[in-house]
Order: C-alpha cells, then sequence, then structure tokens
C-alpha cells in the first residue's frame, strides 16, 4: 500500500499525519507500530488521521505509536491548526476531537488553541474504586509520591518534583500501567524553577518518554495554576523550547508555541 501523508512536530513532539479528506487510507496496530519505529522507518510519537464528521466540520482522530488509540493530543492539535489554516489562508481555524469542539489562532509566529476546561473528577479521569482522594499519595519504588490526577481530554498524573531521564524511563512505565489506572496515564514529573517556569519531563501513555507533550503541558500549567502554585500565564519548558500555558476568564486552558513546516512523504507499507 503506498499513500501521501505529511510529518510535522510540535517542539520535537513529532505526528505522521495522514489527510482522509481526499483519500482513505486506515492503518491497523502492526503497522503503526511499523511506521513508527524510529530505527526501521519513519518514526513519530502520535499518528493523526484528518478527516470529515457528519457536518461536515474538520474532525482529528488520534493513535499512539503503540498502534492504540489516544483521546486527545496537545502539539498535534496545533501542527493540524497550522496546516489547516495555511490550507485556508486563514489565522483561524475551528476543528473537532471526538465530539469537543476547539479554535485555535495564530499569534504571531506561535499557534494557539483553546483545549477547554479539564476535570479533577476521579471517575473522569478515571481511576479504579481503591482511590478516593486527589491528590493521590502514590507508592512506587518504595517511595511515596504526591501526584494530581486530571483528564484534559486524555487521563495525566503530575508530580510536583525533580527527576532525572534514566529514573523516569524505569519509573515511567510502572506509573502508566499502575493497577489503578483502568485506561492507563500519562505521567509528568514538574521542576519548578520559579513562580512563570517549569521544566517538565514527561512518560507518555503508549509512546514512552517523549520530548515535549502538549497536553502533559495543559494538565502541568492548569494545576499550577488553579492551586497558585504558579502564575498565570506559565511557560512549560522542555528540551527544544517551551509552550504558554494560560488560563481565560472561564477557565479554559489556551495553549500556545511553534510548531514545524510541513513535510510532504510519500509511504509505503
Amino acid at each position: 500500500m503506498n499513500f501521501k501523508a505529511y510529518k510535522m512536530d510540535g517542539l520535537g513532539n513529532d505526528f505522521l499525519i495522514i489527510d482522509n479528506r481526499k483519500q482513505k487510507i486506515h492503518l491497523n496496530k502492526d503497522q503503526i507500530q511499523k511506521l513508527a519505529n524510529r530505527e526501521k522507518n519513519i518514526g513519530f510519537d502520535q499518528l493523526i488521521y484528518i478527516e470529515k464528521n457528519s457536518n461536515k466540520e474538520n474532525l482529528l482522530r488520534f493513535f499512539n505509536s503503540d498502534g492504540d488509540k489516544a483521546e486527545a493530543c496537545g502539539n498535534g492539535n496545533r501542527c493540524i491548526a497550522s496546516l489547516l489554516m495555511e490550507e485556508n489562508k486563514k489565522d483561524n481555524i475551528d476543528f473537532y476531537v471526538n465530539q469537543k469542539k476547539h479554535s485555535a489562532f495564530k499569534n504571531k509566529n506561535l499557534i494557539s488553541v483553546n483545549m477547554g476546561k479539564p476535570t479533577y473528577e476521579l471517575s473522569k479521569i478515571p481511576v479504579s474504586k481503591e482511590i478516593s482522594s486527589n491528590p493521590y499519595l502514590l507508592e512506587i519504588e518504595g517511595k511515596k509520591l504526591k501526584g494530581y490526577l486530571i483528564n484534559v481530554g486524555n487521563p495525566h498524573i503530575i508530580f510536583f518534583d525533580k527527576i532525572h531521564e534514566d529514573q523516569l524511563k524505569m519509573i515511567g512505565p510502572k506509573i502508566e500501567n499502575y493497577k489503578f489506572f483502568p485506561d492507563r496515564i500519562n505521567v509528568s514529573f514538574a521542576e519548578i524553577k520559579n513562580k512563570n517556569q517549569i521544566i517538565l519531563r514527561v512518560w507518555e501513555r503508549g509512546a514512552g518518554m517523549t520530548l515535549a507533550c502538549g497536553t502533559a503541558a495543559c494538565a502541568t500549567g492548569y494545576v499550577a495554576i488553579d492551586h497558585h502554585i504558579c502564575n498565570n500565564p506559565l511557560e512549560i519548558v522542555f528540551k527544544r523550547g517551551s509552550l504558554n500555558i494560560s488560563l481565560d476568564d472561564s477557565k479554559n486552558i489556551i495553549m500556545s508555541g511553534p510548531v514545524s513546516d510541513i513535510q510532504t512523504l510519500e509511504v509505503e507499507i
């Protein structure tokens, strides 16, 4: 099978993009894993399909590099928003992820997306009934870590602690697959530099350790601002740059940051 696709990234968080408005390509789990392999193939953190919903509005579907479906992808939203704005010669665009509408706009040389309101409600993270508090004291590797549970379209747990990469590689998958997280979870360790800046390391559910994660930045920023740990707006720093997270008057999350140019690919699988 041969098809046309695009490659983009936000701060190194990279995506294979398939535009199914003009073609109908549906990859199975094994095919996604094969193409996502960085040593033997294209390599990417997430696969994104652009489609049309029943009202002929732009609809996005996400899959992680392990082939499992993802409910949300913040940097992916910004990349697709940039692609659609360029296509339509506009500085703003609307699109849907599942039933949720997102509005995006150009902000000088950055792309901003309204990610909506998250929830702390435990049943909507989701977690199993054994967890009754938020934040939750999770015991892992003999240590107790205080994690804030939040869903920003996908599930996250945030620890306001510093961590080294080798430690994250070890405990990240254990927390992701922790017995009380039925749908697994995204894991973030947030090092507070000051009231305006956080350095973030992320273990993404279904993708592993990534250079950046937009929904993790949104989740961390929301918790930090909402709990008065940091100021509004807030800079979230990754290896290759930063995302700006702010809350509007209605407590919607606004995420802003750069995206790459669009690379066109001919894919064979």
